[in-house]
């Protein structure tokens, strides 16, 4: 079970060398170790109506490790579910142990699923782009390097699409980050669950070091950052749906 907690950006080496200093900040009372200060960076200029009461929308992102991804969006109110999982490859290669080789163009991604009566896809995405990752690191996020670790948005509709081109270019063109947007939108993709155990991590395993130091602080940006979103009990995700 080890190696299914741990991928090969996530060595056991590093992992153990920052034990003891995890235990002595804490996980959440403490500043984490190398983690993104995190800002909120501006809201989209487009951003989508919302549909009928009741309707729910889905949306895909990837930004790393999918641990922090779904930690992060499962404290953002009017998030229904938000699942991890595999997105961007074939069927056949969404697993775990195959997605790590970095060759099946699959991307640790999280599909969340929202009431946009309550968070609308644009403040989804400012989210995604103010505290779930650094949209400015190709291939690569914190210890993690690899396609597998692309900053990419899955929009799930045309009108998805066109809001995430127009952000990124809105916050190139902000100069927002002091380096580009490497994000990269790809439609047209199938999002597949992870398997059971990546489900809930960040919730589950709040003092594994992984999480300590690299996601925890980010739900701490989202709560210092977008109160007015943030909820403190996470929307856990039904075991049963996470299908591998």
């Amino acid at each position: 079970m080890a190696s299914s907690f741990i991928s090969s950006g996530r060595s056991f080496f590093w992992l153990a060398a920052t034990t003891a200093l995890v235990a002595i900040l804490g996980a959440f009372g403490g500043a984490g170790v190398g983690a993104e200060e995190g800002k909120r960076v501006p809201p989209p200029t487009l951003d989508e109506q919302a549909g009928p009461q009741g309707h729910l929308e889905t949306a895909v992102f990837a930004g790393g490790c999918f641990w922090g991804v779904q930690g992060v969006f499962q404290h953002v109110n009017g998030v229904t579910d938000a699942v991890s999982g595999y997105t961007g490859g074939a069927e056949k290669a969404a697993h775990y142990e195959m997605v790590g080789t970095g060759t099946t163009g699959h991307a640790e991604s999280v599909q969340v699923t929202f009431d946009p009566k309550t968070v609308s896809y644009g403040r989804l995405l400012q989210i995604y782009f103010s505290v779930a990752h650094d949209p400015t690191e190709l291939n690569h996020q914190g210890p993690d390097t690899g396609t597998q670790y692309r900053s990419t948005i899955f929009p799930m509709s045309d009108e998805q699409t066109k809001i995430a081109a127009a952000y990124i270019k809105q916050l190139d063109g902000a100069h927002v980050f002091p380096e580009p947007v490497v994000t990269t939108v790809e439609p047209g993709r199938t999002f597949y669950a992870a398997e059971d155990y990546h489900q809930n991590f960040l919730a589950l395993h709040p003092t594994y070091p992984y999480i300590a130091i690299n996601d925890i602080p980010k739900v701490q940006n989202l709560k210092r950052l977008f109160p007015e979103n943030y909820r403190a009990e996470p929307k856990l995700v039904a075991l049963a749906k996470a299908s591998n």
